[in-house]
């Protein structure tokens, strides 16, 4: 029997976490054998090739979404100053990083993870599948690596959730996630009439747009026992107006955002006059009625009765990273207000076909079936053995809704912002569509050390997890989460280096298993009662708590977190990629 291949660490996808993995953990380690397993045929990830639909773009402006390190000048990309990112210059953007850094020659594409095990001797067994075929039973067309490192770096976004609906096999239509609408648009833009779009978020707005640009008219389902829609606002917001991805990087705004980690900006005594004091909570909620005001003046939600329908059902303040931008080319709600996209407060109660039956009674003549419905919230792989997941740090179901230690940060929580005592009204006719990771089959959310270790496995330093979080700044938290775990995997943190303290039984390198667990579960459990609206009670959901959080993780690396050059532009100047350029080289020289 051939001996298994082996490997120093083994990186699980290629989109933008996976790539800066790669990339920063060869620049310390350069003679370290890294392998990346990138399911799909291409780099990018979410960014791939074959999920770029038309009119696809970022949410950010140029020169925010873009390593440090490799700056997306306007001459390469062709993208100017003040413009959104098209989808297609991102993944190749992607590529491009990708070859300049020797990381392509470390991709093995079309490479499906189908399961992970424990190594008796240490490290993990990845057993994976070429060109997405399926492991055999008797394991032949299957490889596996022993790794010493394991990195999932999968996202959240890679498990389409695909409603199940009685009459679906008669439908005689495409009914497919947006998540493929690269692979229907080109078609169903030539010959539907009619389409029907299900779901509330930023990717409903997308495929609206994309339909009715073209001429095809849209019935858009909001489902009445959903959710609502999803914030939108215009990129600039404000009476100064600001742009709304720099917005969420101005130090001094983040101060008006409840934060458990917040004070790891060294601005903790703002923080807690603004959280803990009576005219400190009433100017954080004349922000936030400010901020929302402004965003539902702008967008003209209430100018038109069918754009009202588009209006969000809970308040700014409750929501996180799946706020969208309007990023359109022209005016969407023209679409809503002229009747080519018309609105429907409903649910879906089932399909005939080329039909779709709504619960108050109207049924919609439809081309195509998109769904909008979001994803699924574990990783597509097992581990094994099973039920390992609870120890893995990964969402799962337990019998127990809440343990001593939730209950204990609940306690925390609510005493240090007691603002967040007074929950939304959510509502109240909620229920998951069939076949959803629910609050009931999934009850347990990820639980992390620093969003990226399981505590279980913390001075096992073999595992852990990168992006399983949502962030507008997804460049600034893959590399700050790169560099992070190249130095926890090396024993190189700066808590690695500290004398023992005399009232610990566990001395550095060693983690202390109780005192990760308690913080692990404290700011998991933040994101319950910050953002109920969003998806805090399933994973990190980020938005003013992004650049905090960086600062947490270069604190614990041991490097400034403060890297303006002076006091007002700490305060109010938004942190971009370029306030970061050289931090590896930062950390190495501070280690050397």
């Amino acid at each position: 029997m051939a001996e298994m291949e082996g490997a120093d660490l083994v990186v699980i996808g290629a989109g933008w976490h996976g790539l800066v993995m790669v990339k920063t953990y060869l620049e310390i380690h350069p003679s370290s054998k890294v392998v990346a397993l990138e399911s799909q045929k291409s780099i990018g990830g979410v960014w791939s090739k074959d999920r770029m639909y038309p009119g696809l773009h970022t949410n950010n402006l140029y020169g925010s979404f873009e390593y440090s390190d490799f700056p997306m000048d306007e001459k390469t990309f062709g993208v100017k100053p003040g413009a959104f990112v098209p989808g297609p210059v991102v993944h190749e953007y992607l590529h491009m990083y990708a070859e300049k850094f020797n990381i392509s020659g470390r991709i093995r594409f079309s490479s499906r993870v189908q399961s992970i095990e424990r190594n008796g001797g240490g490290g993990w067994i990845v057993n994976y599948s070429e060109n997405g075929e399926a492991r055999d039973r008797d394991g032949s067309g299957s490889k596996s690596i022993l790794t010493q490192k394991l990195v999932v770096a999968t996202g959240l976004h890679s498990q389409p959730f695909i409603p199940q609906f009685a009459g679906s096999e008669s439908f005689d239509a495409p009914f497919f996630h947006a998540r493929y609408l690269s692979d229907y648009a080109p078609t169903t833009l030539e010959t539907a009439k009619n389409v029907v779009i299900l779901g509330g978020s930023k990717s409903a707005y997308d495929a609206a747009y994309a339909y009715a640009s073209n001429g095809v008219t849209v019935d858009w389902v909001i489902r009445e026992s959903g959710r609502g829609p999803v914030w939108m606002a215009p990129i600039y917001v404000t009476p100064l107006k600001k742009r709304l991805d720099q917005l969420v990087g101005v130090r001094f705004l983040t101060w008006f955002s409840p934060c458990i980690w917040g004070d790891r900006d060294g601005f903790g005594g703002v923080r807690r006059f603004l959280h803990n004091t009576r005219i400190g909570r009433w100017l954080v909620d004349r922000f936030w009625n400010i901020l929302s005001n402004d965003v539902i003046t702008l967008s003209g939600f209430d100018n038109h009765p069918e754009t009202k329908k588009l209006k969000p059902w809970t308040p700014v303040f409750w929501t996180a990273a799946s706020l969208g931008i309007l990023n359109y080319p022209t005016d969407i709600f023209n679409h809503v207000r002229d009747g080519t996209i018309k609105v429907h407060i409903a649910d879906i109660t089932h399909l005939s076909p080329k039909t779709v039956h709504l619960s108050n009674g109207n049924s919609l003549k439809a081309d195509a079936l998109i769904c909008s419905t979001g994803w699924k919230h574990r990783p597509s792989i097992n581990f094994r053995p099973e039920g390992i997941d609870q120890e893995l740090g990964l969402p799962h179901s337990s019998a127990l809704t809440e343990d001593t230690h939730a209950e204990r940060a609940n306690r925390e929580i609510l005493t240090r912002f007691p603002r967040l005592a007074s929950q939304p009204l959510l509502n109240k006719h909620y229920k998951p569509l069939k076949g959803e990771d629910s609050a009931e089959s999934l009850n347990q959310p990820f639980r992390l050390y620093r969003f990226m270790v399981p505590s279980a496995y913390i001075n096992d330093r073999s595992i852990a997890y990168t992006g399983m979080m949502m962030s507008i700044h997804t460049s600034l938290c893959a590399q700050a989460q790169a560099l992070w775990l190249t130095a926890y995997f090396s024993k190189h943190l700066a808590r690695d280096f500290q004398p023992r303290n005399e009232s610990s039984s566990v001395a550095p390198p060693d983690f202390d298993p109780d005192a990760v667990r308690w913080e692990t579960i404290l700011q998991s459990q933040f994101g319950k009662w910050r953002y109920p609206a969003g998806y805090g009670q399933r994973y990190p959901d980020v938005a003013f708590d992004a650049i905090p959080y960086v600062d947490m993780l270069l604190r614990d690396l041991g490097l400034p977190w403060r890297r303006k050059a002076s006091w007002w532009q700490e305060c109010f100047s938004p942190y971009n990629p370029k306030d970061y350029r050289g931090l590896v080289d930062e950390w190495r020289i501070s280690n050397a």
